[in-house]
């Protein structure tokens, strides 16, 4: 089922007070779909491509600004501060996920750990263009897609934030993940922008179920009343040139319903 059309490039979509929250790349916006299916911008950031948001424990929203290097904090009273300054650990910044404890890990070729804080930390190095990220219910482990490697990393977290234990969680095959989300049974679905699809994998590769799309999906993300809708970000990429420049209206919202509802962070 379609929701919503004439999108930039939709991204980085989140499950939050009882909305689909997502990131509009291309303009600034972050936007959100009610389950009426109207939309609505909830607010701007001063960024263009790539962005990224999650939500503190206490409700503040995480924005990655990604060129500039920073992650933005949204105050309650809408003011956009610097909650971090990631200059210093790696030149582009992409995806986010936020923890049960306040810890935030935000990837690209990096993958850094910001405290509560807002100290950030390098807790990994040379992922593959690190893209969507997954906690696990227990916060024992974090699961990264590595778009260029064409696999699914896995990480035991510590106590106090850092990471060991790097392991290859799944091989994709022909697979690119982009964004990603964790499932009920411990399964992963990510999106998949070449092949225009979203793919359900359990760990070690084996793939469950495909859903087919008809331009590249760029995120995915279980949510509704249940945690039972797979909500698809698409959209026709134009090569990053061109996106940088105007990515175009080819963004679309869809909604398919599947039978394992949303577990873990985001």
């Amino acid at each position: 089922m379609t929701l919503l059309t004439g999108l930039g490039l939709p991204e980085s979509p989140r499950w939050h007070d009882d909305r689909l929250w997502f990131a509009n790349w291309g303009t600034g916006e972050v936007v959100t779909l009610d389950r009426e299916g109207k939309s609505r911008v909830e607010f701007e950031v001063p960024t263009w491509i790539p962005y990224s948001i999650d939500w503190l424990p206490d409700g503040q929203a995480l924005i990655v600004s990604g060129q500039e290097g920073l992650v933005l904090r949204r105050e309650h009273d809408g003011a956009l501060v610097t909650h971090a300054d990631l200059t210093k650990l790696g030149k582009v910044f992409n995806e986010i996920v936020v923890d049960g404890r306040g810890n935030a890990y935000v990837n690209g070729g990096n993958l850094v750990l910001v405290a509560p804080d807002g100290q950030a930390t390098q807790v990994a190095e040379d992922l593959a263009w690190g893209n969507g990220m997954a906690v696990t219910d227990d916060g024992a482990t974090l699961i990264a897609a590595e778009s260029h490697a064409r696999r699914l990393t896995a990480f035991d977290i510590a106590e106090d934030g850092s990471l060991s234990g790097r392991r290859v969680w799944a091989e994709c095959g022909d697979g690119v993940p982009d964004g990603i989300c964790l499932d009920a049974e411990g399964a992963v679905w990510y999106a998949d922008v070449p092949n225009q699809r979203c793919v359900r994998v359990r760990e070690g590769g084996e793939v469950l179920q495909r859903v087919q799309a008809d331009r590249g999906c760029f995120a995915c993300m279980l949510g509704g009343e249940d945690g039972r809708t797979l909500y698809v970000l698409s959209a026709i990429w134009p090569g990053m040139e061109e996106a940088m420049k105007d990515p175009g209206r080819t963004g679309q919202v869809h909604a398919v319903e599947v039978s394992v509802p949303h577990a873990g962070r985001p």
